[in-house]
């Protein structure tokens, strides 16, 4: 066998095959054996005709196609490995010439990985931006902890108020007719939660345990229930029930309750410093990303249709998985929202296409600035998986599968080829505002999802935006089934 490469534009190649008359003999012997069973031949058993007669019978063709499957995917996978080739999709098969005694020839055009012309990614300008934690987002999260230490108590002997929680009995009527949907027994409302028809909660205010009472609302002009829609109701309450939360008083006993510190002002001192390093991280990811973003605009490249096309596959599949881990089925969805899946799939096609974009322009600086993670930084990117995880970080290396340390390699390479467009930046320091760029935070974590695509099934980490969502990181396809085209060989 021999074969010639060529690229013919950025994004594709062409190999043309050329294989031994004797090469394609041996195949062609080989159809003959694999197909002799099933083929009827007039005064032979299935299986005993001999080759030559089912070829004058059916036609040399007959075994063509069998043939050349046998012999296409070592002869493919060979000249991609030596040639470097890394194709995004199968291939497009021609076969020229083909018949015994003669060369078989034929060519395969592929998309493949395209070439990156890289842009300016050393030396670029990025912000830090740092500003004061808020006081509005000390108390939100102090209030996370008053939650778990506040507790409810019966309301006795006074009037409902808002936010008590009554246990209500109700049955409503239009015109003193009772309607469908109106009664309901030992129904918890919240007053203030505005969850009932406007009016109804504020007149339940007010009322005593065990007190019964008419109360009379109007049903919006707009409702659901058109029968109901801007009509005068009566209903019936009675009160069961009520509980009323009662919250801790921020002293020094409620730091001790929810942490370990003895005073409330080292407790929030805590909470300040736990919010500060957030912001702290925050600020990273968004100077990481800004950077990363600059480096894909300066880059160019063709991108192939068919990397576009897999990577918005991942993204749709990465959606489902979330609706399907809260219950939702993708087909309720898209019913709900009066959408198609090619509704999703042309708004995902952005994000799909600056996602391989990105992956492809921090690949080609990688190899621009021979960048290559240590086995320590391989190693702390197992470990950090394995703590987030809450898995032994021994044990869940033992069951990493040769595919999945490779892909923790890569993502190692990724965040050092980071590190290093940052570590050339000229980064100044912001109290304020930033604005949104590619996350570089979701490209680390991207080549995770294809270790966890032989973990266990569980629902995947919401993506953020595009770059996150599939993990293969647009492999290669290295083994493709032959897929050709119909063409009609030269028989003569």
């Amino acid at each position: 066998m021999s074969y010639q490469a060529e690229k013919i534009s950025g994004n594709q190649a062409r190999i043309d095959f050329i294989v031994t008359p004797e090469a394609f003999e041996g195949a062609m012997q080989q159809a003959y054996l694999k197909n002799r069973g099933r083929i009827n031949v007039p005064g032979f058993r299935k299986g005993k005709a001999p080759r030559k007669l089912i070829e004058t019978m059916y036609g040399e063709s007959v075994f063509y196609d069998d043939a050349f499957d046998q012999l296409f995917p070592d002869l493919y996978d060979e000249a991609v490995e030596k040639e470097d080739l890394f194709p995004v999709d199968q291939p497009d098969v021609k076969v020229e010439q083909i018949g015994s005694g003669k060369e078989l020839k034929f060519s395969a055009t592929v998309y493949v990985k395209p070439e990156v012309a890289l842009g300016k990614y050393m030396g670029l300008k990025g912000t830090r931006h740092l500003h004061p934690v808020p006081e509005e987002e000390i108390d939100h999260r102090i209030s996370h902890d008053v939650e778990k230490v506040t507790v409810s108590e019966e309301v006795k002997d006074r009037a409902l108020e808002e936010g008590d929680t009554a246990d209500i009995d109700f049955e409503g009527s239009v015109d003193g007719v009772p309607f469908e949907g109106g009664k309901g027994q030992g129904h918890k409302l919240k007053l203030g939660s505005g969850s009932f028809i406007p009016g109804f909660e504020e007149q339940v205010a007010g009322m005593k345990v065990g007190e019964t009472k008419t109360i009379t609302v109007t049903f919006p002009a707009e409702y659901h229930e058109e029968s109901l829609a801007g009509r005068e109701a009566q209903f019936e309450v009675k009160v069961n029930a009520a509980t009323h939360e009662v919250k801790p008083a921020l002293d020094d006993d409620f730091a001790q309750d929810v942490s370990e510190h003895k005073t409330f002002a080292d407790y929030r001192a805590a909470v300040v410093r736990e919010l500060e390093e957030h912001r702290d991280r925050q600020a990273e990811n968004h100077l990481e990303d800004s950077l990363v973003q600059q480096a894909v605009d300066a880059a160019d490249c063709d991108i192939p249709e068919a990397m576009v096309r897999r990577q918005t596959d991942r993204l749709m599949q990465n959606m489902e998985m979330q609706m399907l881990y809260q219950g939702i089925r993708l087909e309720d969805y898209l019913k709900y929202t009066n959408s198609t899946q090619e509704d999703l799939r042309d708004r995902f096609r952005q994000d799909a296409l600056t996602g391989v974009k990105t992956e492809l322009v921090l690949d080609a600086i990688a190899k621009a600035e021979n960048v290559e993670p240590t086995q320590e930084e391989v190693d702390a990117e197992i470990a950090r998986r394995a703590r987030e995880m809450g898995r032994d970080e021994g044990k869940y290396r033992e069951g990493l599968s040769e595919q999945q340390l490779e892909n923790y390699r890569e993502l190692a390479r990724t965040r050092k080829t980071i590190d290093l467009i940052k570590g050339h930046a000229e980064i100044s320091v912001h109290e304020g505002e930033h604005e949104e760029g590619i996350d570089a935070q979701e490209v680390l974590e991207k080549a995770l999802d294809a270790v966890e695509e032989s973990e266990a099934p569980k629902a995947k980490k919401p993506a953020k935006k595009a770059v996150k969502k599939d993990a293969d990181k647009s492999e290669p396809a290295k083994k493709p089934a032959a897929k050709k085209k119909e063409t009609k060989p030269k028989e003569g």
